[in-house]
């Protein structure tokens, strides 16, 4: 297998857990405290209407409940909130957790047209979602910064008046992720974000991976070695999601001989060693597993974290 060009940094490895459901409130205070007992330095919920908690209401239930868990989402759609208002939202929380919020974002997903309908917004073509997540972003970075916001040439344009507060604790502004799988998303991306995470099929393999690194390179110029990216496995050891084998009938095995780079398998050394060897290629440090996986995937945070 041809080999990626080699990055200029190589970043240590962080990990974390996505979780996106509870059904009572001490389950998840349960969840995020074990979260934390397992050493993982994140826990993110996904945005979703129908299927998932409340994103910022959890995390502050769950900052509550933690002392040094970094709380994220992953990711937010930005049509269904306007930035100003999800700029004072999210500096609330910073403050409230001691400085350990990670904004992530995204033009929200292909398929999720029902949820702005829901709300009774149009759901536009992907180049003005993008457009759109362009001019927020704009708008979220002055504002976190602790700086006016411009007004957006098109979408925000009274977002110049602008004033938030509390300010956020972290410095100089609370760190940004934004997902995303074409290129444009990802260029945007490239040139905007803390941490890029990727939106790929779950067989994805290296050469798209590689294709899409290439992408963000080039709009990222010179920050490039700046920028965490970020990856969500899909299998772990033998195990893969509930909703993964009983939608698309995935077994690990399956996953792993696809060439996925979204699966490490077989013994703890060995998905060391796998995660090491694609950090080594495509640069992914910032591991997300879900939390049906997370005790599977404990001893490898154990050995990697901060490696």
């Amino acid at each position: 297998m041809e080999k990626s060009h080699p990055l200029t940094r190589t970043k240590p490895f962080r990990f974390g857990v996505v979780a996106a459901s509870a059904r009572t409130g001490d389950e998840w205070l349960a969840k995020a405290r074990r979260v934390e007992q397992l050493g993982y330095t994140t826990l993110v919920v996904p945005d979703n209407l129908r299927y998932t908690l409340a994103p910022l209401p959890a995390l502050a239930v769950a900052a509550a409940a933690t002392t040094s868990l970094r709380l994220g989402t992953y990711v937010l759609a930005n049509d269904l909130r306007h930035p100003v208002m999800l700029a004072k939202d999210v500096a609330t929380l910073d403050l409230l957790s001691g400085g350990r919020v990670e904004l992530g974002i995204g033009a929200g997903r292909p398929d999720s047209g029902d949820e702005n309908r829901m709300l009774g917004l149009s759901f536009d073509s992907g180049a003005v979602r993008v457009a759109r997540l362009g001019e927020s972003l704009a708008v979220l970075k002055a504002l976190l910064h602790g700086q006016p916001a411009s007004a957006g040439e098109k979408y925000y344009p009274n977002a110049n008046t602008a004033e938030v507060s509390p300010a956020p604790v972290q410095q100089p502004r609370i760190p940004i992720l934004v997902a995303g799988a074409g290129r444009q998303m990802l260029s945007l991306a490239a040139r905007e974000a803390d941490i890029v995470a990727f939106g790929l099929p779950p067989d994805a393999t290296e050469s798209v991976v590689s294709e899409r690194i290439a992408w963000i390179r080039e709009a990222a110029g010179d920050r490039f070695s700046e920028i965490e990216l970020n990856i969500n496995l899909m299998a772990v050891g033998d195990r893969v999601p509930y909703q993964l084998a009983q939608r698309m009938h995935l077994t690990a095995q399956d996953l792993a001989q696809r060439g996925s780079v979204a699966a490490v398998v077989g013994t703890t050394e060995q998905m060391c060693e796998q995660l090491l060897e694609r950090r080594e290629r495509l640069g992914f440090s910032y591991i997300l597993v879900s939390d049906e996986l997370m005790d599977a995937f404990a001893p490898v945070v154990e050995r990697l974290r901060g490696v």
